[in-house]
Formats: structure tokens, sequence, C-alpha cells
């Protein structure tokens, strides 16, 4: 009931457009039923009179009357087929943003446990399916009601007990529907599943095909496509054996309603309790509510795939985030960039922690460096201060101020952050450098570029800034890459920096440049960085060597050298392979 109350709510802001299909699929149903009540009338009291001029002038009459009918009926087949479908769109995109929408807000331990793939399927191809049943369920559905129960009444009116007969079998026809709905609405669920997987499969290939040829892999990813694609042939060869038992079932129940007509009818006219124009006209609408009953069948069958594919839409919209605005966050305004960590302690999904019982003092505009072995938790140390996760214990303050009190755009407006794996966005150098700040000035954005040295770069291309970058920015190179989002945080220009190994896969050149760059930006702004080569963190004001014990080591280089501990094993390493 939440759900159904949750899919009506999509028709409140179309309404009007609701109410003119539903009065457009009326008036249509109701010239529908009055045809054979015509025929029946030419048949009974017009073609048995003895005056031609008259029957002349009677069908002239009627077939004005049926002519204007069915002009009516062409605008209201045209506004049910455009408008309505337009409708259903509407509600499309209204869905497709609320679940965009909400897919924004999700905490990344959502992403963690999700495939891309697979939430690309639930936003396309559910919301499709949704939107066919939000246009075609309740057009199809009254006009379908409005026609048995039309032609059921009008049919009583010549004879009860044919009609009571044709009754019975028209339930035995819903009870057959009811059984076989339940079945397909298992098979679908299934195949959404299925084809959700296959589509993750499809873009988790596409994504990687560099690394697939590279490996020369195809025929590996080729056995993983066709595994996928088989699992999804044997559910889709499934539900196409229910929908053939289903609409055959239904096509047999179809030819027993005319045989008993048929039969019935030979009795009764022997009989003399029924005429030949009555069994024409039973003929006839035995085809009016048939065409409906196949519409209420074809329906079920679009009820399945919708309400299964709503379910998956329900389900998206129901997750809440992890973390999210407390009741009375607050802005963070002007900060310092004083970062305290106090008894902090953080594990993902309860499982073994990876940070425990953490406290560091970092003060504002020092220059701070994570080292330690993998698996220490330094980028989880990092990720905690913009609240990508939230802690299990202890609390994390900016300028004295706990961090789930404060609003989370605020929050993370304040903080940049430059990661080693960098993410280009489909689009030219300008618009990706602009995404560290979109309202920003052309001006704003050449100097962001010099700051990170790539501008002279950008304008040795032919199209300058507005050289497109290819998919995941595979036209530029690693450095280049890298600059460029050093160049979107120069334009975010926020008070706190995070660098995430910003240099640790670039060759020599690139990351002298890009260094150069890094301490430019890093000028009197906090800043963490984590570093692999731990040549470039020697100038930092304070090293936390962080280990799975928890920060294990703290100080300078040389105190840390000094010490002779795991700082120092880590450096002589390093050292030793050069």
């Amino acid at each position: 009931m939440k759900s159904f109350k949750k899919f009506i709510s999509y028709y409140n802001p179309y309404k009007h457009l609701f109410y003119a299909d539903m009065l457009c699929a009326l008036i249509l149903s109701g010239i529908d039923l009055m045809f054979p009540l015509i025929v029946r009338y030419l048949l009974n009291d017009v073609y048995v009179l003895k005056d031609s001029n008259k029957i002349i002038k009677y069908v002239i009459f009627i077939g004005m009357a049926l002519l204007f009918m069915y002009v009516i009926r062409y605008f209201c087949q045209y506004f049910i087929t455009s408008w309505g479908h337009i409708m259903g769109a509407k509600m499309e995109k209204d869905m497709r943003k609320d679940i965009f929408d909400h897919l924004q807000k999700l905490s990344f331990s959502y992403y963690d446990d999700n495939n891309t793939g697979k939430l690309m399927s639930r936003i396309v191809t559910d919301l499709f399916d949704i939107s066919e049943l939000a246009h075609h369920g309740p057009e199809d559905l009254f006009i379908s009601v409005i026609k048995i129960v039309g032609s059921l009444i009008i049919l009583l009116t010549i004879n009860v007990k044919i009609t009571c007969i044709l009754f019975f079998f028209i339930l035995l026809m819903m009870y057959f529907s009811y059984f076989y709905n339940n079945k397909m609405r298992n098979v679908f669920t299934r195949n959404r599943e299925k084809i959700a997987s296959l589509n993750a499969q499809i873009q988790d290939s596409l994504a990687g095909i560099r690394v697939v040829k590279s490996f020369a892999n195809e025929e590996i990813e080729s056995s993983k496509f066709k595994k996928g694609n088989d699992e999804f042939l044997e559910t889709k060869e499934e539900s196409y054996k229910i929908m053939g038992e289903f609409h055959s079932g239904n096509s047999f129940f179809q030819g027993l309603l005319y045989l008993t007509v048929i039969l019935l009818g030979g009795i009764f006219i022997s009989q003399g309790s029924l005429n030949i124009s009555d069994l024409v006209i039973y003929i006839l609408y035995i085809n009016v509510f048939l065409i409906p009953i196949q519409k209420l069948l074809d329906f079920t069958e679009q009820l399945q795939r919708g309400l299964s594919g709503f379910e998956r839409f329900v389900e998206v919209l129901s997750t809440d985030p992890d973390v999210e605005d407390s009741k009375n966050a607050k802005e963070l305004v002007n900060p310092k960039g004083d970062i305290v960590f106090h008894q902090v302690s953080f594990s993902y999904d309860d499982k073994k922690s990876i940070l425990t019982n953490i406290n560091i003092n970092i003060t504002a505009g020092k220059n701070i460096a994570l080292v330690g072995p993998s698996g220490g938790g330094k980028s989880t140390f990092c990720s905690l201060i913009p609240r990508f996760y939230d802690i299990n214990e202890g609390s994390i303050t900016i300028d004295g101020i706990d961090i789930k009190d404060l609003k989370l755009k605020s929050l993370r407006n304040s903080i940049g952050i430059v990661q080693q794996d960098v993410y280009m966005f489909a689009g030219n150098i300008k618009e990706n450098i602009a995404y560290g700040k979109p309202e920003a000035t052309e001006e704003e954005i050449n100097e962001a570029a010099k700051n990170a040295n790539i501008h002279d770069f950008i304008m040795s291309l032919e199209e300058g800034y507005e050289t497109y970058v290819g998919e995941r920015g595979v036209k530029l190179s690693g450095g280049q890459k890298q600059r460029i989002s050093i160049a979107r945080v120069f334009l975010k220009n926020p008070p706190i920096l995070i660098l995430d190994e910003a240099t640790s896969a670039l060759d020599n050149e690139s990351e002298r440049l890009i260094q150069n760059s890094l301490e430019r930006l890093s000028k009197h702004r906090t800043t963490i960085v984590i570093a692999h080569r731990l040549s470039t963190v020697k100038n930092a004001d304070t090293i936390l060597v962080l280990t799975e014990e928890g920060i294990k080591e703290e100080g300078t280089h040389e105190e840390l050298l000094d010490e002779d501990g795991t700082y120092a094993k880590l450096y002589n390493m390093q050292f030793d392979n050069l």
C-alpha cells in the first residue's frame, strides 16, 4: 500500500491531464458500446419497415450520427495516444529525477556494495516499464471495465440465461489470469535481476577495455558475458513459456464464449425465446468485451513488469543515506582549518576496526603527512574528515565544531581533495577545471590552470580549453589529468587540503611539475598528505606513521629517522631500492 501511494503521488502534478485522459477513455468506450445497439435498432426497427423512403431517411440520419460519433472518437483516441503517453513520459522524468537525486545523497558505503551497471538498469530500463504502466494502466483498466460491465448490462436486457453463462466463463478467465499473474510476477522480477547483472558485467568489461586488451583476455570477458547472457536467456525462456500458457489459455476461453453463444443461441431460437437479430447482437458484443478482456490480460503482464520495476525503484528511494545533515546542522563559515581527532575509531560494516582510538591535533595552516604500510588506514583517515563515512566512536572537530553538527555541503566546500586516481568528466578541459567552481569566469579558470602548471600545455592544443578529453580523460596523460585536478582545487580555493598519493604513479618530469603545483597549492592551508614516496614529505611539519595498531610514530622527518623505528625502516627501504 505504501508503494501504491507513492506511485499515485506521481500523478498529482498532471492530474488535469489524467482526468482529461479518463474522460476521453469514457467517451471512446461509450461510442464503442453504442454501435451494436444501433445495429440492433436497424435490424429490429428500421430494416423491417415497408416504406423504402423511410428506411433511407433513417439510415442517412443514423449514418450522420455515427460519422459525428467517430469524429469525436478520432479526437479522443488522438488525445489518449499522444497526451496520455506524454503524461507517462513526464512521470518517468520525475521518477528519474527523484532516483538520481537520491543516488547523489547516498553515502560511499552504498556504492561500495552496489554495482553501477545495476543502478543504471534501475534508472533506465525499470523506469520505462513504470511509465508505460502509469499511462496505459489506468486508461486500459478504465476502458476495459466500462466496456465489459456495459456489455454485460446490455446483454442482460436481451437474454438473462445466456448472459449469466457467459459471465461464468468470464469469472473462470479472471481466476485463470490471477493464477498466472503470480507466476509472471516472480519470473519478471528474476528477469530484471538478470538483465541488471548483465548490464553490470557489460559496463565493467567496457570500462576496463584497455586492461582487457593489455592482458589479451577478450576470451575471458566473452566467456563471462556468455554466462550472464545465457542466464538471462533462461529466465526469458521461462517467462515466454508462462506467457504462452497464459495467452493460449485465454484464447481457449474466448473460443468457448463463441461456442457457448452459438449453441445456446441455436437452442433458444428453436424454442422461440430468442430471435436471429439478437443472436447477431450477442456475437457483436462478445467482440466488444473480448477486446477489453484481451487488454486486461495484456495489462496484467504490463502491471507485473511495472510493479516489479517500481518495487526496485522504491527500494532505492527507501535507502537512507548513512551520512546526512543533523537536524540542527549549521554552516561552516570562514574556517581556519584546525582539525582534532579525539578517540576516533572506525570500521566498515562492523568488521575489523581500521582505525582505533586515534587522537591527533592538526593546527591550521600546518602540513601533515600520513605514511605507513598499505592497509594501515591512511585513505580512511582522510575520508572521515569530509564525512564520506561516519566514525563509530569519538569525535572529529574543525575549529572546535563537531563535523556531525555541520552541514555537509559547507563542510565539503571547505575541503579540497587531489587523488591519485583522477576522474575526468565527459566534456572539454575548461568544463573539467570549472568543476571546482561552476560559476568561475574564464580568467579565473586560466589563472587556476597557470597555478597548476597546465596552462601552457592547454594553449598548445589546437582547440585549447575547448579540447575534448575523451571518456575518463583517455586523451590525456596521467600527469596532465593530475594537473587539471589540481587546477580544480585551485579554483575551489578551500582552507583544508587533502592530497591522497597525488604523485605516486607519475614519471619524474610529471612529478616535478605537480610537486611544484602542490607546494604552491598547500601554502596557507591545512594540508594532509598521504605519501607513498617518502622523499616528497621530508619538509612536512609533522609526519604521522599510521599502522593497523594506530598512530605508531609522530614527528618531523629528522626526528623519526633518529628514532630508527617504522618510518626509518620504510624510508631506508625506499632509499636502498633507488
